[in-house]
């Protein structure tokens, strides 16, 4: 076979080092985004923190142009507020946002347990739910409860995983975020969630015995009380 011409061979260096810049590019504020995001929704960023850009880029480690994609895309899911010249605000987090935001999860996932327990799960199925309140209880006996709160969110995940409805699936992830700061900045404040590992027995046990309606109602009841709790102490805490 006859080789490419100096000329074409030229061509499709400089297409493919556009095509590698480009996916370093977005790569890079793909980053930046998880990054800040993360530390937004763990408040080490807490509401009404400002952040130059030039601040967070060196506290990325990155350039400017990925840093501020990533401030746009934290804009536009309301998390920061952007201005001229004054990089991000961190934006508050009001009792009634929560209130909202626990509200869909809690119809959401009601759905989901009620459609799970509809068709079963399985022996593997049942035992990473299982595995998943073994960490919970592991974590409180050791009063770790950053690492119960990781427990219990993977218990959610996986409960709303096996729904197998994509759309669900999508919109309680995208609130199971904004969740997520509410509940870290609440979660020393509020009393040993003893009592949330057991809703999570009495929720499998359902399950197993595809009990939908009960299924349904144990998780409804669950997910209230938890809002009930995290909004009062966000409303004593004049959020």
């Amino acid at each position: 076979m006859a080789s490419q011409p100096r000329a074409a061979r030229s061509v499709q260096k400089d297409a493919d080092n556009v095509i590698v810049s480009t996916q370093e590019k977005v790569s890079q504020a793909e980053r930046a985004y998880i990054e800040l995001k993360r530390l937004i929704l763990d408040n080490e960023l807490p509401a009404g923190s400002h952040l130059l850009e030039a601040e967070a880029s060196e506290r990325l480690g990155m350039s400017r142009t990925p840093t501020r994609e990533a401030m746009l895309r934290l804009q536009t899911e309301g998390l920061v507020e952007i201005r001229s010249r004054h990089g991000m605000r961190v934006l508050p987090l009001s009792s009634r946002d929560v209130r909202e935001m626990y509200e869909v999860l809690t119809g959401l996932e009601s759905i989901a347990a009620y459609e799970v327990a509809k068709r079963g799960v399985s022996e593997a199925e049942m035992k990473s739910l299982r595995a998943a309140i073994d960490a919970m209880d592991s974590a409180l006996a050791a009063d770790d409860l950053a690492a119960w709160a990781k427990a219990d969110e993977r218990f959610h995940a996986q409960l709303v995983s096996l729904s197998e409805n994509q759309r669900l699936i999508a919109v309680v992830n995208q609130f199971v975020e904004q969740a997520h700061r509410a509940r870290m900045l609440t979660l020393k404040l509020r009393p040993k969630p003893l009592q949330s590992n057991r809703d999570h027995e009495a929720l499998i046990d359902a399950l197993v015995q595809k009990d939908a309606e009960r299924a349904r109602q144990i998780h409804h009841d669950h997910r209230e009380r938890a809002k009930k709790t995290i909004v009062e102490l966000l409303e004593r805490l004049g959020f």
